[in-house]
């Protein structure tokens, strides 16, 4: 029997870009399916109680730096802690991922995020650029209509639909992880996803 894992991630997590491959090689050798589920934690903080990273106490933000380095250095990959383009805004780049996965899959999806990822934390590009959007798309071999179609209304509506869905399944931070409505937060705590779709 297969199961489904949804993962909840907003494209400019350092955090999301960190357990990524290894998510997508848990799911896969588990043979599950993911559902590809980019959403604005802009809406969700208010609800759960987070803040923004420029509203948290300074010794957090210095702590999350600390963390940052740690976690490039014990997962060996790239990272560039503090990039030129951060904080950037994460819509243009989750709607075209919800483009992606609408149109052609959630494993094209996954590759495309993947990329995003790099884009910010390893290559420092701006994501919220359509040009830069257009540029890793088209390394990717996708197509280049996807873009238009990731500003279109019913791409912003399934976006919004997937926000409110994470806001239901209590969802506060990124990445989540969500098997059967069993919460995992966090790229450190993929460990205990595996241990879960063992037991299914």
């Amino acid at each position: 029997m297969s199961i489904t894992i949804d993962y909840y991630f907003t494209p400019q997590s350092p955090w999301t870009y960190l357990g990524h491959q290894r998510f997508a090689q848990i799911a896969n050798a588990a043979g599950a399916a993911v559902r590809v589920l980019p959403v604005d934690f802009g809406k969700i903080f208010p609800i759960s109680g987070g803040l923004p990273l420029g509203q948290r106490a300074p010794q957090r933000q210095a702590y999350r730096l600390v963390e940052l380095q740690r976690f490039s250095e014990h997962l060996q990959m790239p990272l560039n802690r503090q990039p030129k383009y951060f904080p950037v805004g994460g819509d243009p780049a989750a709607r075209l991922i919800t483009a992606v996965d609408q149109q052609d899959g959630s494993a094209a999806a996954m590759t495309l995020a993947g990329a995003i990822f790099r884009a910010v934390w390893v290559e420092e590009r701006d994501i919220a650029s359509a040009q830069v959007l257009a540029e890793i798309l088209h390394a990717g071999g996708g197509d280049p209509a996807r873009l238009l179609q990731s500003q279109g209304a019913e791409i912003q509506q399934l976006y919004e639909a997937h926000t409110q869905q994470a806001i239901d399944a209590g969802v506060f931070g990124a990445p989540s992880y969500v098997v059967a409505g069993e919460i995992f937060w966090g790229q450190d705590r993929l460990d205990y996803l595996q241990q879960r779709l063992a037991r299914r």
